[in-house]
């Protein structure tokens, strides 16, 4: 099989700890205090080399009760203010997808280098132009799509390289939650970019990627609220040969939240969550099942940042693991999905 997705050097098993440094110490700075920030922060201060100096909020108040919390030196009111200042050299963006593109440009501007919740954009046409942004600059643009950086996902893309289980055939993976309608809340809210799909979308791809690349046909059927925002989505993948994948994402169920790769030989699942599994369940035709076991690192996402942190010290542009072909791919893929089911947010209106 292909490697479709590279393994970053942190997720190789006989890689030191991720905490561990790769080189010298970088100034962090990050936009917004809201709950994957909170999330992900002590991922990223677990670093031996990464120093998160500084944080912004659109309230200056908000974020300096989030830099006591959180040990941060400086808090901010806007994100203009804190790219301002000269000693940050990365910024990591988890504002809601709609604010993405704008705030994103303006660090690249300021000359920061970038890593960026997904979806990194609302649309493929702004994730050209970061990109364009980011190699004109020399500077590092990353989407931050954690699950392809973790150990797990490496492995799962190892043993279906070594053809153990044969060819890659089908993939089926689902991802949602049970979601109350609000308005207010950035999943339901068109300006936010709200939706199943550029929500959860990515998690259940990224396993159809892994396994067999890119589509060759996109179909899509989904259900739209009120406000225009699809609140449950399927997605069926065409490729050449006898290849398919089967992806749904929803607000409006609790799924199996699993991942399942059919192969010629036999077949790879994951336990629920499919985007941070700790377990990878392997039953080829020929040879006994077993149970592949895997031990997180805080929450995970010390991989990802490990990986921007290690790149933007090499002097890099882009992460092998999570190139900015890929971002712009994506970006395009749900751009026809969305064209299909006839979704479209404001930001679409600035794309020519």
């Amino acid at each position: 099989m292909v490697r479709y997705i590279q393994a970053p050097p942190a997720a190789h098993s006989s890689a030191p700890s991720p905490i561990r440094a790769t080189g010298r110490s970088l100034n962090w700075g990050i936009v917004s205090t809201g709950r994957i920030v909170e999330n992900v922060i002590a991922d990223l201060q677990s670093l031996e080399d990464a120093n998160v100096i500084a944080v912004s909020s659109r309230s200056e108040e908000r974020a300096r009760a989030f830099a006591d919390e959180h040990d941060i030196e400086w808090a901010y009111g806007s994100y203009e203010a804190m790219f301002a200042e000269p000693e940050i050299e990365a910024v990591y963006i988890g504002t809601p997808h709609g604010q993405h593109f704008e705030i994103a440009m303006a660090a690249l501007r300021a000359g920061k280098n970038v890593v960026c919740e997904k979806s990194l954009t609302i649309n493929a046409a702004e994730a050209r132009a970061l990109v364009a942004e980011a190699e004109e600059r020399d500077l590092f643009l990353m989407e931050a799509v954690w699950s392809r950086f973790t150990p797990v996902f490496a492995r799962a893309m190892e043993i279906l390289e070594s053809g153990e289980l044969g060819e890659p055939s089908w993939v089926q993976a689902d991802l949602g939650f049970l979601a109350p309608y609000d308005p207010t809340w950035r999943l339901y809210d068109p300006e936010a970019g709200g939706g199943a799909l550029l929500d959860m979308g990515v998690y259940p791809l990224t396993w159809a990627i892994g396994a067999m690349g890119f589509p060759t046909s996109v179909q899509a059927s989904s259900d739209l609220n009120d406000d225009g925002v699809d609140i449950q989505t399927a997605i069926t993948l065409g490729y050449s040969g006898v290849r398919h994948a089967q992806l749904m994402v929803s607000l409006t169920s609790s799924p199996t939240k699993e991942a399942r790769v059919a192969c010629t030989g036999g077949w790879l699942g994951t336990n629920a969550p499919l985007h941070n599994p700790t377990k990878l369940f392997i039953h080829p035709v020929n040879g006994p099942a077993r149970t592949e076991v895997f031990e997180p690192v805080g929450a995970n996402y010390t991989y990802e940042f490990r990986e921007a942190t290690r790149c933007i010290q090499e002097g890099l542009n882009e992460s092998p693991t999570m190139p900015w072909e890929h971002s712009v791919n994506t970006m395009a893929m749900f751009d026809g999905i969305r064209h299909q089911l006839g979704i479209r947010y404001p930001n679409d209106a600035y794309v020519k």
